[in-house]
């Protein structure tokens, strides 16, 4: 691999690459990536964040403008299997390496861009923010209280998402007989997290907003050493009156859900006085008792100290293996230094050795040969020919299925006819009290294009069929809680003994080993347990989740699911058990919080939108009834641009420290100028004169912007969908079918075909693949 991003998404993407064990070549400036010395800094001088991205990569530093620069790079690049890119089109027209040129120079190159709106976008000749992804994609304005200002999720939540993108989208890449290029967008990434709003919206005609963590059924309450989520289903009701154990959750009143909801104010201070005398840890353990899927407001300094952690080596002992999935090698070593030469041979980085070249190279570059079934046309999908088993629910294991239908997987969605997907009677908030059934549109974005089967597996013949579909599938996902699929004989040691290639991925809260493996979790429960929570949301105020409509820990870990079956269809790692915690992948995320905190024992808290580089970095109220716009300035030109705008004399030869400890005094500067102003009149003065910036999108306004249809992050038909998060310059998804009905094809099951899929194919032998990289072996 080779990184050319100074940008924090591409640099994750190419972590990803270095902690599964691939060699990655990060080019840097010649005075080295402006990160290495981004506060906060460890002793060394070093960013933690630096640190925790660049952990295992080998470096080297060159200048692209120059062509000795571009003959190195070029040296590079014929030796790659992918590059990993962060340029905007004027950038990458500037040095020659825009996607297609590098393509077109290298052939068989596979070459990830992430940006901030799309490779030919002109506005990604800013440089990619979280904060400005999630205002323009919709996310933050579901984000924060009612009447206040929008936030965005703590560390750089969509640039990290977009990198699990961008992985998938290598392995799909990857699985084109010529490779391809991979167009990442953040905001549209931000845009196929939030999906949820974009349904309710042209479902209902209603606008969802920000519910934040003090009004609504599932609130925060303030325990005697933090805070805790009060979080369960309307059936679960009896549950909490035993919690709580007072009389004034006994009321007959308090039986019906939606009376419950309108007397809350009758029954809640008893809530918080019963909390008030208990620690958030003692609440969280005793509602788990109770079957109640609570979380309490871990911070980093209990995340070190967590029991679970510990117990899978997530973090121990004052370090860890900071790893987002158990079941395949990672390493954690330390970054390349300045003084590193990615062409010496002592320059491999620490850790388990990765997939290095094996034996000699003449310096050919062999074609790649499609694995077991991989496209072997150009208008062929990605994924056509692999057959994956899907006994996902709800949104974390089905949405996983959905991404890899979309690519041309055959996913076969098993459910029981007496207890299907949930997810097919969910209500659409707003919606009304009618029943749906078989109709919910949440349910037909997760598991459009799939084919649909019942099986009881309870039962002996259930299993039996299991056991035969097994036998002729390549992967299988499940997100049960921890415990039901050895009680149903499909956990993985059983069904390995049926095929022993089986890929089997299980998607858990907190992981299938360790003392709180079996808890019971929403979302919102995951924020606050992987410390998501305690660094978002407004300063010095309670944690603040991504809210019950995002979900948000569900919708990454579909992300990261998709792309490492991917990733073990492409490696063929056969076999293979992914054990993914969504607590722990969402932990991951915070790595360089976490490295801090054990370096100093810092326990940061909720910053609000601001973030260290970037100053200001913050949303400011526009004209009109919660209009907002997102301004993000990282360099002193952007600065004087930005203070020559709004009229303000003063800042505007300033450095960078003095716009960070006088924020208060710019805010309100910028704060009055954009009062004056609508949405639409601040962004484009902000644009013309050059200051990156956003407007805080609603679910209307998005589904209004040509930008998301042109590149299908929404579908229109049958009826409206989320789309895809990824765009190949090769391969155009088509429609996908319409979700199944339950059980819709039993009958074809039984007879021994799959639709789209023609007769299930028999198990493949294990087969040695060539990598395309000279010498190398996958």
């Amino acid at each position: 691999m080779v990184e050319l991003a100074d940008g924090v998404a591409g640099q994750v993407c190419g972590r990803l690459f270095a902690g599964l064990g691939h060699t990655v070549t990060k080019c840097e400036p010649p005075g080295g990536d402006p990160l290495r010395t981004r506060e906060p800094v460890g002793a060394d001088g070093l960013s933690y964040t630096f640190a925790a991205l660049n952990a295992d990569k080998r470096s080297v530093r060159l200048d692209p403008y120059t062509p000795d620069g571009q003959n190195r790079l070029s040296e590079l690049l014929a030796a790659a299997d992918v590059v990993i890119t962060d340029f905007g089109p004027r950038r990458a027209a500037e040095t020659g390496l825009s996607p297609s040129r590098l393509r077109a120079a290298h052939p068989r190159l596979v070459a990830v861009a992430i940006t901030s709106y799309g490779v030919t976008d002109p506005r990604s000749d800013a440089h990619a923010d979280s904060l400005l992804a999630e205002c323009y994609g919709g996310l933050a304005a579901m984000v924060g209280e009612p009447g206040r200002p929008p936030l965005t999720l703590g560390g750089e939540q969509t640039a990290h998402a977009a990198a699990f993108v961008g992985f998938y989208g290598a392995m799909l890449a990857l699985r084109r007989p010529d490779g391809d290029i991979v167009d990442v967008a953040l905001c549209d990434v931000a845009a196929y997290i939030d999906w949820k709003s974009d349904i309710v919206y042209t479902e209902t005609g209603q606008i969802p907003t920000r519910t934040g963590t003090s009004i609504g059924r599932w609130r925060t309450v303030q325990a005697a050493d933090g805070w805790v989520g009060f979080i369960f289903q309307p059936e679960q009701w009896d549950s909490v009156v035993t919690l709580v154990g007072d009389p004034a959750l006994e009321d007959p009143r308090l039986r019906g859900d939606k009376e419950r909801f309108e007397l809350m104010d009758s029954w809640w201070p008893a809530v918080e006085q019963w909390a008030a005398r208990r620690t958030k840890r003692e609440i969280y353990h005793e509602a788990q008792r109770l079957g109640l899927p609570f979380g309490y407001g871990a911070d980093l300094a209990d995340l070190a100290a967590d029991p679970q952690y510990q117990a899978r080596s997530f973090i121990a002992d004052g370090g860890g293996r900071l790893a987002p999935v158990t079941g395949l090698p990672w390493r954690f070593g330390p970054p390349p230094s300045l003084t590193d030469n990615a062409d010496n041979a002592d320059n491999e980085p620490d850790g388990e050795p990765g997939n290095e070249p094996n034996g000699q190279s003449d310096g050919s570059r062999p074609a790649p040969r499609p694995t077991d079934g991989a496209a072997a046309g150009r208008d062929r999908a990605p994924l056509a020919g692999v057959v994956v088993l899907d006994l996902g629910t709800i949104t974390a294991g089905a949405a996983t299925g959905r991404l890899l239908a979309d690519y041309g997987a055959t996913v076969v969605k098993i459910e029981t006819m007496d207890r299907p997907d949930a997810f097919r009677v969910w209500p659409v908030p707003g919606a009304g009290d009618a029943e749906v059934m078989e109709e919910s549109p949440l349910f037909e974005s997760n598991n459009a294009g799939k084919l649909g089967i019942t099986l009881d597996l309870k039962t002996d013949a259930g299993r039996a069929e299991m056991r035969r579909l097994v036998a002729r599938s390549d992967a299988l996902i499940e997100n049960f809680t921890v415990g039901v699929t050895r009680r149903l004989g499909i956990d993985f040691p059983t069904l390995i003994e049926v095929n022993p290639r089986l890929i089997y991925l299980s998607l858990s809260s907190q992981g299938q080993s360790g003392p709180e493996s079996g808890t019971r979790s929403y979302g919102s429960s995951l924020d606050l347990l992987s410390g998501l929570a305690s660094v978002t949301g407004y300063p010095g105020e309670r944690p603040m989740w991504s809210s019950a409509d995002i979900n948000y820990p569900d919708q990454i870990v579909s992300l990261f699911g998709a792309g490492l079956i991917a990733y073990c269809v492409v490696q063929d790692l056969r076999g293979t058990y992914l054990d993914v915690s969504q607590r722990e992948l969402v932990s991951w995320t915070l790595a360089d919080r976490v490295i801090e905190h054990l370096d100093t024992g810092t326990v940061p808290g909720p910053s609000g939108n601001r973030r260290p580089g970037s100053t200001p970095h913050d949303v400011y109220r526009c004209e009109g009834d919660d209009q907002w716009i997102a301004v993000s300035c990282r360099t002193d030109a952007e600065r004087t641009a930005l203070a020559a705008l709004i009229g303000a004399d003063r800042p505007a030869a300033e450095p960078a420290a003095w716009w960070e400890e006088n924020h208060r005094e710019v805010d309100a500067a910028i704060d009055a100028w954009a009062r004056r102003r609508s949405k639409e009149e601040c962004v484009r003065e902000l644009t013309l004169a050059g200051v990156p910036s956003a407007p805080v999108q609603s679910a209307r306004e998005r589904a209004a912007d040509p930008h998301f249809k042109r590149r299908r992050v929404f579908l229109d038909e049958p009826r409206r969908q989320k789309g895809f998060p990824l765009r190949l310059f090769g391969y155009e998804p088509p429609q996908p079918r319409p979700a199944p009905r339950l059980g819709e094809h039993d009958a074809d099951l039984r007879n021994g075909r799959l639709p789209g899929a023609g007769d299930v194919p028999a198990p493949r032998p294990a087969a040695e693949v060539p990598s395309p990289r000279p010498g190398g072996s996958v």
